[in-house]
């Protein structure tokens, strides 16, 4: 991932720094992060690493297209790394749990969406919100 992170920095006129490896690192180690999460993840390394930085890199590191990120709560953008795969998410309103989930599960939306609207859905910002299947049952066994 370094070369392919330095080759897209530099195609854009940006160059790798410590600071920026260890955000990427965080936000691949995290999985689904705000940027404060990231900010305390990247401290545990580095305490020269400031909150600003954070901010700013990862708004670079999303215009790169090695993040992204999505509203999974009503707080910040939570953001992740795009080398995992594309997907989007499904919250739980009751624990919080977030599950990913592959796009081709909405496919049929995605394409009706195409064919009636011409619209085409970026579902890497979608998510989802609900209940899911352990609060669910949770629920049913309460009296």
């Amino acid at each position: 991932m370094t070369e392919e992170l330095r080759d897209r920095l530099r195609g854009k006129g940006y160059r790798l720094t410590p600071q920026r490896e260890l955000i990427l690192r965080a936000v691949e180690k995290l999985r689904h992060a705000t940027p404060d999460e990231v900010y305390a993840e990247v401290q545990a390394a580095s305490s020269a690493v400031n909150r600003s930085t954070v901010y700013r890199t990862l708004e670079v590191l999303e215009e790169l297209g090695l993040v992204r990120h999505a509203h999974i709560t009503d707080r910040a953008p939570t953001y992740h790394a795009v080398g995992d795969h594309e997907h989007f998410h499904l919250v739980c309103r009751n624990c919080q749990g977030v599950t990913s989930v592959d796009p081709d599960v909405i496919a049929p939306a995605i394409e009706a969406l195409r064919a009636s609207h011409g619209f085409a859905p970026d579902v890497g910002h979608l998510t989802v919100f609900g209940t899911c299947a352990d609060c669910q049952s949770t629920a049913k066994d309460l009296p």
